[in-house]
């Protein structure tokens, strides 16, 4: 780490920091000592007027030498006197939080912290702020000072660093070779969006540095609807489809292959007329007007996307209906092969040998690929493969989330709620930290996607994230207690005799106790396999318990049409309808009676919409004992041992844990 010396002009108003280097003890705030004759040129050069005055917390030392010989004023503070320092300790606290935040979100080494504090002290120094009128401090500054100028202490140093020089240079080579744009004169009358320089560290699946990488971004900020961008979303695969091929590929035996797009977004052709400035560092008079998409601009997702469905097509792959990140092809031999793209990653599956090296050639003539072999690291998901079938878990996601929350040597527990548990809105209680809170749910909401064990507990704490207090804190930290005892949990997906589809359902009755509405929760199963699962308060208060349950048998139909849609772009076949299971014979009677009750009118588009597909032979609907229902887990609290016998039957397992 380095140390820095912090200066507060024009009363507290703008901030001016100094790197020190080689020094032990950091500087004390307002604290000038011998240094301050070599700093005091840089304040007049920025400032223009002369010093003329400087104080410290104590007489003596270097400012009364400096005093004898340039006439300049030493002030002392007094003992006990925060009026006097209080600014210079408030400010110093304010610029240490704010270069923690950047260390911790950006996830920098601290061996940049020096860098962190600069960038910090850029930052708040162009802040508005309501004290001055919605000003920044540099514009108040300048005000003042028309000469003033930020030293080049005060701009991100990390870019002095050659890996990240040599980073820039390779980005801006790709996006020069891309043809990203052409420089033109600047034209009047016309927006220019803005840019700036990213920097990341990219990491391998053991946790090492990888490399360093510079990404150019638009300051999408910047941007004007109906000028520079219209349409702008763009999808994103479903994590419900990749667990789906991983099912498929292990049965059928296929092959996993994984690629990733470079510069995914530059690829995107443009329909707008956008013009940028010059990327910082390479300045001129001119801008560039842009041909490609690139990062940060609104529609850049959109364009790309649209750019790979594109080629896709081109060589007569069909999308999805289930899903459109999904491209198909079937050979005439029966072959088939299936892309799934999630951004700029991308899984290929396939038993069609041939048109594996077709589609890689296709790729690799329109993009910039990266061909990363058997799929074993996907969006923070590792897949492990054995003779029993394929694996998946997030077990470094995991400890990755242990450590930054300092939970890493917490005492585990047996599950990841208190089956009694009251959580509810406690107005009484005290409030944490909102955006703390808010991150470490959506930290939670991302690893529920190959932990279902953990969903109803992440959807229970998910509740209260518009006000969050002290019990729905300590309830989110007992489910990392729990990932403490499993980091490596996951499922497997093995090879079974079919591929026939099952969903459970289920529903936990008025057991909200904020507004009495019910809990749905669902699983279905492909082949055996644990593919889907949901868990969600909803959206009213049933009347009773059948119609709550009614509900559920609805939502898991609608999930398994949906995986039927997918099964038949693929072509798979099996026999016999989709199976439905509930423990509640009274809504299995209700389905299947074709005389309309007085007590399901509220229900009737539900009714009538299982009815029609019982009729169709489409799903076939069947009671399971209560002891034997799989979704109580999604649904409900359990002790201990319910939870864990739970935990087997729904098929996931601990590969790294040694008995």
């Amino acid at each position: 780490m380095g140390c820095y010396k912090l200066q507060i002009s024009l009363r507290g108003l703008a901030l001016l920091v100094f790197k020190k280097r080689g020094k032990k003890k950091l500087l004390e705030v307002f604290a000038f000592d011998q240094n301050f004759g070599r700093l005091k040129p840089i304040f007049e050069v920025s400032f223009g007027p002369k010093v003329s005055k400087a104080r410290n917390k104590a007489r003596g030392g270097g400012l009364d030498l400096l005093r004898k010989e340039t006439g300049i004023l030493h002030d002392s503070s007094r003992v006990n006197t925060s009026q006097q320092n209080g600014v210079a300790k408030r400010k110093n606290g304010h610029l240490l939080n704010t270069t923690q935040v950047l260390l911790f979100q950006g996830n920098v080494p601290k061996s940049y912290w020096g860098e962190a504090v600069l960038t910090a002290t850029y930052m708040i120094n162009r802040i508005l702020s309501r004290v001055l009128d919605n000003k920044s401090p540099v514009e108040i500054l300048k005000s003042f000072y028309p000469h003033f100028r930020t030293s080049n202490g005060l701009t991100p140093r990390a870019l002095t660093k050659r890996e990240l020089k040599d980073a820039m240079r390779e980005e801006m080579s790709t996006l020069e070779r891309n043809k990203t744009w052409e420089i033109v004169e600047r034209p009047k009358g016309k927006n220019i969006v803005d840019c700036k320089w990213i920097f990341t560290l990219k990491y391998k699946v053991d946790g090492s540095l990888e490399r360093h990488k510079a990404r150019l971004v638009a300051k999408w900020y910047t941007q004007m609807y109906g000028v520079d961008y219209q349409e702008t979303f763009a999808p994103v695969a479903k994590m419900n489809t990749v667990r789906i091929l991983l099912s498929l590929a292990t049965h059928y035996n296929w092959q996993l292959l994984q690629y990733n797009v470079k510069n995914a977004f530059l690829h995107g052709d443009l329909d707008e007329e956008i013009y940028m400035n010059i990327p910082p560092r390479f300045e001129g008079n001119k801008v560039c007007k842009l041909k490609k998409a690139l990062y940060g601009l609104k529609q850049s997702p959109r364009a790309w996307f649209e750019r790979f469905t594109k080629v896709m097509k081109e060589s007569r792959y069909k999308q999805s209906q289930g899903d459109h990140t999904l491209f198909i092809k079937h050979s005439a031999a029966g072959g088939v092969t299936a892309l799934l793209v999630y951004v700029n990653d991308i899984i290929v599956t396939r038993n069609d040998e041939r048109e594996k090296h077709e589609v890689k050639q296709r790729l690799a003539t329109e993009f910039e690929i990266k061909e990363l072999g058997k799929l074993k690291y996907f969006l923070s998901i590792e897949v492990a493969y054995s003779i029993q079938g394929t694996f998946i878990s997030q077990q470094k996601y995991v400890i990755d989330l242990l450590a930054e929350t300092g939970k890493i040597g917490c005492k585990p527990v047996s599950t990841p709620m208190d089956p009694n548990h009251k959580l509810g809105e406690v107005k009484e209680e005290p409030v944490v930290d909102k955006r703390m809170y808010q991150r470490l749910v959506g930290r939670l909401i991302y690893l529920a996607h190959t932990r279902p064990n953990i969903v109803y507990s992440v959807s229970v704490i998910s509740q209260f994230m518009h006000d969050p207090r002290e019990p729905h804190l300590q309830a989110t930290y007992r489910v990392l207690h729990y990932l403490k005892g499993n980091p490596g949990k996951g499922i497997l997906f093995k090879k079974n005799n079919t591929v026939a589809l099952e969903a459970y359902t289920d529903a936990d009755y008025a057991g909200s106790l904020v507004d009495r509405r019910s809990t749905t929760g669902y699983c279905t199963f492909l082949g055996g396999n644990l593919v889907t699962w949901r868990s969600k308060k909803q959206n009213v208060v049933a009347r009773s318990s059948t119609e709550s349950k009614f509900r559920v048998i609805a939502q898991g139909l609608c999930e398994l049409l949906w995986l039927k849609i997918i099964l038949d772009d693929l072509r798979i076949k099996w026999d016999g309808p989709m199976k439905l299971y509930c423990d509640n014979k009274s809504a299995i009677n209700i389905a299947h009676n074709p005389i309309q009750h007085d007590r399901t009118k509220h229900i009737e588009i539900d009714r009538h919409f299982i009815k029609e597909k019982l009729e169709e032979r489409v799903v076939c609907m069947s009671y399971v004992p209560s002891e034997h229902q799989l979704v109580d887990i999604l649904t409900k609290g359990l002790n201990s041992s319910m939870f864990h016998d739970l935990v087997l039957k729904l098929g996931m397992e601990d590969i790294y844990f040694s008995a």
